[in-house]
């Protein structure tokens, strides 16, 4: 199978094909952050790089031609119902998450045989637009089922017969360091209120933010989506051993089911905005594995 992977990031869904048990010949990526692309060259350094989407030519993908899939998470900025204080959501007419428009334009040139595309929980209007343009319902599926984050999106793909995947009930304590472990510098020397046993948010962490930055999950429980996140204060927080502290790197790849230290080759802050926007890879190899299905299908038909 030959792969376009538009909006590639850090490569999660060549980790997704791996574990579904895809074989790929050749595996394009559109990607333009450099610390993206140096991850995804680290892990798989065979991965052919075509840049910036928006210069991807119709002679460049003559020359890429045949491929058998497009995939992609378009840029979610401009349509994300998420938006605290951000102000209006201009949607499919922003400048980021317009790039939308390219992906269509790229797919409906090649016509590959299967196409898949992840977004956010976004605006009906915007949602209905992209679907007219797919042909195809979105399936809402959240990550939670595979993982210790929620992380609902919407997944448009003409792979047949995807269902939502099975519960595993994991919860953070499932994939956190121990505490002795953990470095100090991930620890926070600040009051708290303690919000009780059984709350989601067990401490407020009293520091200056968003309320979404000043939250501290119970183990017993999951964590609020990851997004992007340069550093400060940003990242998701913990309590454990009866104080506060940020998880690690490893933790967010274990949030997003990546492999531990897939990411170690940049610094933290880039490590953790790169995880917050990728995929959350068992539920992208939970899709795939219907590809998977298919072909046995069909060489099963073939034999008879």
């Amino acid at each position: 199978m030959n792969v376009l992977s538009l909006f590639d990031g850090i490569s999660c869904g060549q980790i997704a094909l791996e574990r579904a048990g895809i074989k790929v010949d050749k595996y394009y990526a559109s990607e333009i952050d450099k610390n993206s692309i140096k991850i995804t060259s680290k892990n798989y350094p065979n991965t052919i790089q075509l840049g910036d989407i928006t210069k991807i030519t119709e002679k460049m993908l003559d020359e890429i031609m045949p491929i058998d899939l497009i995939i992609g998470g378009s840029p979610c900025q401009d349509l994300s119902v998420y938006k605290f204080d951000r102000g209006k959501v201009s949607g499919l007419e922003g400048t980021k998450s317009g790039l939308f428009y390219h992906y269509l334009r790229i797919l409906k040139y090649v016509k590959p045989k299967y196409f898949l595309l992840e977004n956010v929980p976004m605006q009906q209007q915007w949602e209905k637009v992209i679907t007219d343009y797919l042909g195809v319902e979105p399936i809402i599926i959240n990550s939670n089922l595979v993982c210790a984050a929620d992380r609902k999106r919407l997944y448009w793909t003409n792979i047949p017969q995807v269902k939502q995947p099975k519960d595993k009930k994991i919860v953070l304590k499932d994939i956190v360091i121990n505490a002795k472990d953990v470095p100090e510098k991930y620890w926070y020397n600040k009051p708290f209120t303690y919000n009780g046993d059984n709350e989601k948010v067990q401490c407020t962490l009293e520091i200056k933010g968003h309320r979404h930055m000043k939250e501290v999950y119970n183990l017993n429980g999951k964590c609020n989506t990851l997004t992007t996140c340069g550093g400060g204060n940003l990242q998701k927080k913990v309590f454990q051993d009866g104080r506060c502290r940020k998880l690690t790197p490893i933790e967010y790849e274990r949030l997003q089911t990546l492999p531990d230290n897939y990411t170690s080759c940049v610094a933290d802050t880039h490590r953790y905005n790169a995880i917050g926007n990728g995929w959350t890879v068992d539920i992208i190899a939970h899709i795939f594995k219907n590809l998977s299905l298919e072909g046995e299908l069909k060489h099963e038909r073939t034999n008879k």
